[in-house]
């Protein structure tokens, strides 16, 4: 029997996770399950390298996170699901890759220079802040992942990824596998105010909302601004109402657009409508996590027994990369 090829993801447990972190990543990772050796891993480091003023809540959502990921379907018996400070090998390796990663590269990174312009409310000009990709190539070099599912707009940190690599393999001999992208197709979900959905923004229905919570979000969403009288049509393709539509309830999208489009329904209407089918959406995940909460020890059980086998992949990893840069049990070799 072929082996499965393998692959690493994971979220930052920075905030409750929201219907963006569910049709952009959960129900791809879910179906990833069944063909690949997938680790998922809650990755509280990175968490704390943005929230090192306010670290509190960590914990507590690194717990929440696990819960909604079991929720949509991630299964601890198909795959590797872990918190990322469990494993002491992220920080070595990343230690040992950030001594041969120009700073060049990193000051070039596009997410880094989008954060540093979005999040003005944060000091992010830290040295940590500025090498969390090295941190990010650690975690998936570590595992030697074959495969890595990105969009997009993640291509540039997997090439950073890549070049890392290469370019370890290159001075110490051949450790690490090159990844390949997983391009995935993701649908585009923008924010409840037509902005980049966000944690930050506050913009987002969580997967714990409530139907109440979910209408009082769903009515302040943005609607179409050329619609200023009930009678006049509206622009559905341009609409991002319409959007959440085609995502969580696509068997009326035709309908919904031929509504909006010659002005039958108005767009409070809409949203109405709108809860109801995401509220629908979220049902079943809402009852698994409220079965899930019964026993919070199958939880913790769940994340050590990932922990464990991570470790065990990662320990075989680093044996490899001390030995190839020269150091053996923490030791230098003399």
């Amino acid at each position: 029997m072929e082996k499965k090829k393998r692959t690493l993801s994971g979220m930052r447990p920075t905030g409750k996770l929201h219907l963006g972190h569910l049709v952009g990543a959960l129900s791809n990772w879910v179906k990833l399950q069944d063909e690949y050796d997938c680790f998922f891993m809650i990755a509280d480091w990175h968490a704390l390298m943005s929230e090192y003023e306010n670290p509190k809540l960590i914990k507590q959502n690194s717990i929440e996170c696990a819960i909604d990921w079991l929720a949509c379907g991630i299964n601890p018996d198909k795959s590797t699901i872990f918190v990322q400070s469990d494993v002491k090998e992220h920080c070595e390796l990343h230690m040992i890759l950030s001594i041969i990663t120009q700073l060049a590269v990193l000051e070039r990174c596009p997410t880094y220079k989008e954060q540093l312009r979005e999040q003005t409310k944060r000091d992010l000009t830290t040295y940590g802040f500025l090498g969390y990709p090295v941190l990010q190539a650690a975690d998936i070099l570590l595992y030697k992942s074959d495969v890595v599912p990105v969009g997009m707009d993640q291509l540039p940190h997997l090439e950073l990824t890549r070049l890392v690599a290469r370019k370890f393999n290159n001075l110490y001999g051949k450790i690490f596998k090159e990844p390949k992208p997983l391009l995935t197709k993701i649908s585009k979900l923008m924010g409840l105010d037509n902005r980049k959905m966000s944690k930050s923004y506050e913009n987002f229905i969580a997967l714990s909302d409530d139907e109440e919570t979910v209408k009082k979000k769903i009515a302040t969403m943005f609607t179409d601004p050329k619609r200023v009288r009930l009678s006049d049509p509206g622009h559905p393709d341009t609409c991002n109402v319409y959007n959440y539509f085609k995502i969580f309830k696509p068997i009326l999208k035709e309908e919904i657009h031929d509504y909006c489009l010659n002005a039958k329904v108005g767009c409070t209407e809409c949203k109405k409508n709108l809860a109801g089918a995401i509220t629908e959406y979220l049902n079943e995940v809402q009852k698994k996590r409220k079965k899930i909460l019964q026993d919070k020890q199958a939880i913790d059980d769940i994340l050590d027994k990932g922990a464990e086998k991570a470790r065990s992949a990662a320990s075989e990893t680093m044996n490899e990369v001390r030995r190839a840069v020269g150091l053996k049990s923490g030791h230098l070799i003399v």
